[in-house]
């Protein structure tokens, strides 16, 4: 269920009590085990996130001033389970963990990555990308030389750029060769932002 649907019953149930059953059925509903994937919003200085985990752990980080809340949840209904529910308080830890970041105090997450929307070679780039140091940097071409074919670099960055959890797995800790920012999902803007948000030394 989309939050902009729970939303919508809560605001149309006002005062007649079925707001507490719709907030009653949602916990029963996730209690119960028919919640597949929980999600929410995460405030950062980039604007909000969708953040979304499964029982494997967090499956989806969205830029929602680039993607549609709507749009997110229709694609993990989709790719994971239809049994999508806003669920806040499933994701305390993913969002306290993504705000000591963005506020300087984390230099590593410790959350488990549901990877079944990363698949082929992509697995293997995105693997290497999460081991690429805080505030440090390697290049399109060395990050597909580490996933074993030097020469797919452009293999790499498509990769890179369909990323569906990226701070978490850094794939802004890509560049391209000579140091140049090149393109980010969540803007290039962005992306030199969090570059010097680490403190990475940039050519």
């Amino acid at each position: 269920m989309s939050e902009r649907i729970e939303r919508l019953l809560r605001e149309g149930a006002e005062g007649d009590g079925v707001g507490e059953a719709v907030d009653r059925f949602l916990s029963a509903a996730d209690g119960a085990g028919l919640v597949d994937v929980a999600y929410a919003r995460a405030d950062t200085p980039f604007g909000d996130m969708l953040v979304a985990t499964t029982n494997r752990g967090l499956v989806r980080v969205g830029f929602l001033h680039t993607l549609g809340e709507d749009e997110v949840v229709e694609e993990l209904a989709g790719a994971v389970s239809p049994r999508v529910l806003h669920a806040p308080e499933r994701l305390d830890d993913v969002r306290r963990q993504l705000d000591e970041y963005f506020d300087g105090r984390r230099r590593r997450f410790e959350l488990r990555t549901d990877r079944r929307l990363i698949h082929g070679f992509a697995r293997k780039v995105l693997t290497q990308t999460a081991r690429i140091p805080y505030g440090s940097f390697l290049t399109y071409a060395e990050v597909a030389a580490e996933a074993g074919n030097p020469r797919a670099h452009r293999a790499a960055g498509s990769a890179l750029a369909r990323n569906p959890i990226p701070i978490v797995i850094p794939c802004h800790r890509v560049l391209r060769s000579g140091g140049v920012v090149g393109n980010y999902g969540g803007g290039p803007e962005m992306k030199a932002r969090l570059l010097q948000l680490e403190g990475a030394a940039l050519p």
